[in-house]
């Protein structure tokens, strides 16, 4: 670990903590600053990380995103870029709630949606530590980070037995400055017993200027209950986006995940998920597809604690130019879980001579009686079937870009939620343009 101390990254945020707090918040908040001061930024030794460099995060001396006025949209051309899903909406630009872009009506009875710094000071007391249980399990600088300066995010509380029919939509947006920015993005979602829910994230910015975008989310399904998440990042090419998620889940629960990522210079997407109650199931897919010198890094733990639980894993990546992605996926089947039911799958198309890939599927078996395969594959478009293409009449380009589309359409078709799909296939479209482009 690198130490914290005279981190320029440390430099203009350390002093945004200061002022009165109450005791609870000030509680957790110096627990995750001595966290940080104790360990340190992760370095090249750190397994975890030995793929990302971290050197230049630190480098630049981010300033906080104050809150400011909305100079570029409109709340109507704001659902035409990211998609209009007819649900509720919460909308923040550089960390802070904008009520102008949100829209809050037709929730349930008893469903809350709200932002975090908008609830009262006793409903705060009792959220907002459950976010720095992220320095409990599995801690890392840039989570103490989080808690430590996180202001503002949104919250999702369901209560048993409720349906919700459409999709929510959590808007989590950028506008550069000058200056680099940073921002702190938080959420917090509980799923009643018996309860469903599709949530749709959007981590995008409208400049392209440089900022980080450090984001900790906190799910939690009880029994029996579902939710389908969706998440798209689409961060500025100059930007530094680090993302981490944490789900448990109850008896008979269902969380079904899909990103998608294209964005930001570097990038790391986290995902732990603690299936702890017999019959939970997960599916984690991932799409990422890179260019230029960008850096994805995806880290993703299944733990399966209990019996009769099923997992699904299956990500792929695109790479072209320079770019480096990275898979790095655990499954940990614990004593006693028996009945385990678990695969993980990773595979990447390089466009270039010049991107890399490392793939790193692996299983932990500590329980008899269970079914688990992984495995992982690089490679590069087939040369016979580009040249069955060709003599079929598609130039060189158009046969490239006909192949790369049917290696991505498994993991679009995924998409279960029909008005996002098309938005992720322009997407998509756009950024395989991108590559086949570039020199």
């Amino acid at each position: 670990m690198n130490s914290a101390a005279q981190v320029p990254l440390l430099a203009g945020l350390h002093a945004t903590e200061q002022g009165r707090q109450p005791a609870w918040r000030q509680q957790v908040r110096d627990a995750a600053w001595q966290w940080l001061a104790a360990h340190g930024f992760p370095a090249a030794k750190d397994e975890a990380w030995k793929y990302t460099r971290v050197a230049p995060i630190l480098a630049l001396p981010f300033q906080p995103a104050a809150a400011q006025p909305i100079r570029r949209l409109a709340a109507a051309r704001l659902a035409q870029w990211l998609g209009d899903y007819a649900g509720p909406r919460l909308v923040f630009v550089n960390g802070h709630f904008v009520a102008a872009l949100s829209a809050l009506a037709g929730l349930p009875a008893g469903v809350q949606l709200s932002n975090l710094a908008a609830l009262p000071e006793a409903q705060r007391a009792v959220l907002e530590p459950l976010l720095a249980q992220a320095l409990q399990e599995a801690p890392h600088a840039f989570s103490a980070l989080n808690v430590a300066l996180g202001e503002d995010g949104a919250v999702l509380q369901i209560p048993a037995h409720t349906r919700l029919e459409q999709p929510i939509h959590l808007v989590f947006l950028t506008d550069p400055a000058d200056a680099p920015l940073a921002t702190q993005p938080r959420t917090l979602v509980r799923v009643g017993s018996g309860s469903r829910a599709i949530l749709v994230e959007s981590h995008v910015a409208c400049g392209s200027g440089v900022y980080l975008s450090n984001a900790l989310s906190q799910i939690v399904l009880e029994a029996g209950a579902e939710l389908e998440h969706y998440s798209l990042q689409d961060a500025s090419r100059s930007a530094y986006h680090l993302a981490r998620l944490d789900v448990r889940q109850a008896r008979d629960s269902r969380f079904n995940a899909h990103l998608t990522a294209c964005g930001g210079a570097i990038a790391r997407h986290e995902v732990r998920v603690v299936l702890e109650g017999p019959g939970a199931q997960v599916t984690l897919d991932g799409l990422y597809l890179l260019g230029g010198e960008q850096h994805l890094d995806n880290q993703t733990c299944i733990e399966h604690l209990a019996p009769h639980c099923t997992s699904r894993e299956r990500y792929k990546g695109v790479l072209g130019g320079r770019a480096h992605g990275v898979f790095d996926g655990r499954i940990i089947v614990r004593p006693g879980a028996i009945k385990t039911d678990a695969s993980q799958t990773v595979k990447n198309l390089l466009l270039s001579a010049s991107a890399r890939a490392n793939a790193q599927p692996r299983l932990e078996i500590f329980a008899d009686d269970v079914q688990c395969a992984h495995g992982a594959a690089v490679g590069q478009l087939d040369r016979q079937a580009l040249f069955y293409l060709r003599s079929r009449g598609l130039d060189g380009p158009a046969a490239q870009a006909l192949l790369t589309y049917a290696f991505v359409s498994e993991m679009l078709e995924a998409i279960r939620l029909e008005p996002l799909r098309p938005q992720v296939e322009r997407l998509v479209a756009a950024q395989l343009h991108s590559l086949e482009v570039a020199p």
